[in-house]
């Protein structure tokens, strides 16, 4: 049977967390469900040596111009891979995406063919804020929103709102291949963050998005956030966001077991 699922990864100078976020995969992913391609932004580290001898993944090599911004690397990274897709099925993952549990395919997969008008299911930012923090920021716009329109403000920055609207983030994001091929879709546009536009298109072309709670996705998918900028500092991020980055590399290493399931070469088979 042919893989309803082909799961796209961009690698950068990660080793441990792309190690581990593969092998958590190979665990627990049904071989027959996915197939799975990693898009190495030239990293020329240990993390594409490890890639090489990795048996079950497609591995594709991009060659980035020089200064390629972090993030658009990241896009076209994903839009290469895009073009390597066979299945019905593309599922955007981050090498700081690890899954938890064996069933966190078919529950993606699932909501996305429960209903035909569904084009792509996943995440909003998980990973991003404590949960006091987003409690926090669910009340601000509570209060926000209807005071701008109150005073006639507009809508600023307040997510979801104007030209802020949610999307489907790219560290967890399943998509219908038909659609995306149809209208030409691809994971850059515009010089905006990876994925806003894709998710935009969608929604004027008629189809529907469907965001998944965070608090039910975290119990089958956790995402570390900002991993890659956390372990590569000079590619660019603030030092409060990699102190907080790096308190929560610790806290998922220690929850996920990860020392054990990096010493077990055997997932690489």
């Amino acid at each position: 049977m042919a893989p309803k699922v082909t799961i796209l990864i961009p690698n950068y100078r990660t080793r441990d967390l792309t190690c581990l976020c593969l092998r958590l995969i190979r665990r627990h992913t049904d071989p027959a469900l996915a197939r799975v391609v990693v898009i190495d932004n030239a990293s020329g580290d240990a993390s594409l040596d490890y890639l090489r001898q990795v048996d079950w993944i497609e591995l594709v090599e991009r060659r980035p111009p020089p200064q390629e911004p972090p993030a658009l690397a990241h896009g076209r990274a994903l839009d290469l891979g895009l073009e390597r897709v066979d299945t019905p099925y593309v599922l955007s993952l981050h090498s700081d995406s690890f899954v938890r549990r064996p069933d966190w395919l078919p529950l993606l997969v699932g909501r996305l063919e429960s209903d035909p008008r569904l084009a792509g299911v996943g995440a909003w930012k998980q990973g991003e804020r404590a949960p006091w923090r987003e409690a926090l920021k669910d009340w601000e716009r509570a209060i926000e929103i209807p005071l701008r329109r109150l005073l006639r403000r507009g809508h600023g920055k307040v997510e979801g709102q104007g030209d802020n609207w949610f999307y489907l983030r790219s560290h967890c994001a399943l998509y219908r291949m038909a659609p995306l091929r149809d209208l030409g879709l691809s994971f850059v546009e515009q010089g905006a963050p990876v994925g806003k536009w894709l998710h935009r298109r969608l929604e004027e072309a008629g189809w529907r998005m469907d965001f998944v709670p965070i608090p039910t996705l975290e119990r089958y998918l956790v995402h570390a956030n900002r991993a890659t900028q956390v372990l590569n500092p000079e590619i660019g991020i603030a030092t409060r966001h990699r102190r907080r980055g790096l308190r929560r590399l610790q806290r998922l290493m220690t929850e996920l077991e990860a020392p054990r399931l990096l010493a077990d070469a055997s997932l690489d088979r």
